[in-house]
C-alpha cells in the first residue's frame, strides 16, 4: 500500500485510492447538512485484481480522519463502513441514531445519486 494515495474529491462525493495513476479503490459519500453536518458513505468498491490489500480500511480509516479534521461525524450507511467502524471504535465514534435516519432519509430522497 506504500505507492497508494487517497483523493478526497468532495464535489463529486468520492474518496479514491489511486496507485500508478489508475483508481484501485473508493468509498462513495455525502455531504448531509441537516440534522447536522455529516460525511455519509454509502458505497466501498475495491477493484477485484486489488482487493485483500487493505485498501477499502485504509479508505474507511481515512475518511474518519477527515471527518475528525473538519470536525463532523460519519453517518455510515455503506456495510463496510459500518463493519470497520465496528472494529475500530476508537478511530470511528459512533454516529447518533438521529443522524442516521436523516441520512437514509436524504438517500431515499436522491434515488438516482448511488
Amino acid at each position: 500500500m506504500s505507492d497508494i494515495e487517497i483523493r478526497d474529491d468532495r464535489a463529486a462525493g468520492r474518496l479514491a485510492a489511486v496507485e500508478a495513476g489508475e483508481v484501485v479503490g473508493r468509498i462513495e459519500y455525502f455531504v448531509l447538512d441537516a440534522p447536522e453536518r455529516a460525511l455519509v458513505p454509502v458505497h466501498t468498491i475495491v477493484e477485484p485484481a486489488h482487493e485483500g490489500r487493505g485498501i477499502a480500511g485504509s479508505l474507511a480509516r481515512d475518511l474518519y480522519t477527515r471527518a475528525q479534521r473538519e470536525g463532523v461525524t460519519v453517518a455510515p450507511l455503506c456495510p463496510y463502513v459500518v463493519k470497520w467502524a465496528e472494529r475500530h471504535p476508537d478511530e470511528a465514534p459512533a454516529a447518533d441514531p438521529e443522524l442516521l435516519r436523516a441520512a437514509k432519509e436524504w438517500l431515499v430522497a436522491h434515488p438516482g445519486r448511488f
